[in-house]
């Protein structure tokens, strides 16, 4: 299968399945709306670490200009800090003066000792400060600077202008966002398969109904019950109701239309056969008298098929194929036919009991006719289809016969017994339940084969 058509199929079972557009829809929502969480908090847990390192670097920046005294026109501060951290070389955190102009270190925590002046220093405005990041040795570190002025003791000396920076390391900044963001998407996994368990649970509890309701429509078009149930929610209470209401009219319907069609048939060939029975009557007269018999039972026949009713429930069709084969058995007992079956238990007929049984019966009765000795009955089914093979070894059907044998008042010159309407009724059932029809010859008895096929699903006329 190629993908194009892979992802048609995928689609079209996505776009026409309400239960999987839930399904797509619920995991849609949470592969978006979770993910947009966890990138919402990591940014927001990102934000407040950064103010809380400014914070941090503020408080210490303002704990060591405390120190800061001037001597001579000179900035002293002392040696050691009571922060650990700036006594270390290199620890990480450090604390530099430098003059305004950035170019000359006026003072360094111990922790700087061996380490360059970094280039590109914040240069604030005086009395303002400024919080940035800077590389040192090829690592992000944390600035946070403040531009100051030491005014004169002295009349008439100058001002001490110089500007306080404070580093730290962003390894500990990094870690704690590490953690945090592994934690984060951690339990949003977590979260993530819960929800989709719990959505999981809930469209199965709410899709119940759905899933009875179809189940329930299934069972009435098998025949296995003759309406829908009760207690279904709201939404499908109405269509319950209104299917019920349906199946029932159609039911009624049918079967006044058929005893109001015996009772016309009945009312229409009394007065026929009374007149075939006088003997007065020209011999003439008895052919139009005949074909008028045979025309109002092919025409009754037809207007009683159900194959254009509105609903259809299925139909077992073992049991009336073994139904007909006795019967025919006793007909043509005579001949003593070998008769060969192989029937699907599973098939189903999806239309009228009575029309199938024509179908059938027709169709056998033929080739009881035809055969010399041995007759083949197959009846196969699938999701799509009913198919129908029945095959005899009489001396078979000719093209052109092929070709004539459905049409109305013609029949084989094999079939001495039929009249002629027997598959004309077959044909026009057929086209009533939008199957078709082949006749060939046989493979295995090299008579004719006889094969419809009926669809179980059929497209509105």
């Amino acid at each position: 299968m190629s993908r194009t058509r892979w992802a048609q199929k995928r689609w079209h079972w996505l776009t026409g399945s309400l239960k999987a557009r839930l399904i797509a829809s619920a995991i849609l929502l949470n592969l978006v709306l979770l993910p947009l969480i966890g990138i919402t908090l990591t940014d927001a847990f990102r934000v407040q670490l950064t103010e809380a390192a400014k914070d941090e670097l503020s408080a210490t920046l303002y704990g060591i200009l405390a120190l800061a005294e001037v001597e001579q026109g000179k900035l002293e501060l002392p040696q050691l800090l009571q922060d650990s951290q700036f006594n270390v070389d290199q620890s990480g955190l450090y604390a530099i003066i430098t003059d305004e102009d950035q170019d000359e270190m006026l003072w360094h925590s111990q922790s700087f000792i061996g380490l360059p002046l970094p280039k590109n220093l914040p240069a604030p405005p005086l009395g303002e400060s400024q919080f940035s990041q800077i590389v040192i040795n090829g690592k992000p570190h944390f600035i946070y600077s403040l531009s100051a002025s030491f005014a004169s003791a002295s009349p008439g000396g100058s001002d001490l202008p110089f500007c306080v920076h404070i580093l730290k390391s962003t390894d500990g900044f990094e870690a704690t966002l590490q953690e945090f963001r592994h934690q984060l998407w951690q339990w949003l996994a977590l979260l993530m398969l819960a929800l989709i368990l719990i959505q999981g649970g809930w469209l199965w509890w709410t899709l119940k109904p759905l899933a009875r309701f179809r189940s329930e429509l299934a069972a009435v078009q098998l025949g296995q019950q003759q309406r829908l149930g009760s207690h279904y929610p709201a939404e499908l209470e109405q269509v319950a109701q209104q299917l019920n209401t349906l199946i029932s009219n159609e039911l009624h319907q049918r079967q006044r239309y058929r005893n109001a069609l015996a009772d016309l048939a009945h009312s229409l060939k009394t007065p026929l056969a009374i007149l075939s029975s006088i003997k007065a009557l020209p011999a003439e007269a008895l052919e139009p008298i005949n074909s008028i018999n045979a025309n109002i039972s092919r025409q009754l026949k037809r207007a009683q098929a159900a194959g254009n009713s509105a609903w259809h429930q299925g139909t077992k069709v073992q049991p009336i194929a073994e139904k007909l084969v006795r019967t025919l058995k006793k007909i043509y007992q005579q001949k003593a036919l070998q008769l060969t079956e192989q029937l699907d238990e599973q098939a189903m007929f999806f239309g009228d009991e009575a029309d199938f049984s024509e179908i059938l019966g027709n169709l056998l009765d033929n080739a009881f006719k035809a055969a010399t000795h041995n007759v083949m009955l197959s009846i196969s089914s699938d999701h799509q289809r009913l198919l129908i093979q029945i095959e005899d070894d009489g001396p078979g059907v000719n093209d052109q016969q092929r070709e004539q044998i459905f049409q109305r008042g013609v029949r084989a010159d094999t079939y001495e017994q039929g009249h002629g309407i027997g598959l004309a009724i077959v044909k026009d059932l057929l086209q009533s339940y939008q199957g078709s029809w082949q006749i060939d010859t046989s493979p295995t008895l090299n008579g004719a084969r006889f094969s419809i096929i009926l669809p179980h699903y059929r497209q509105p006329q």
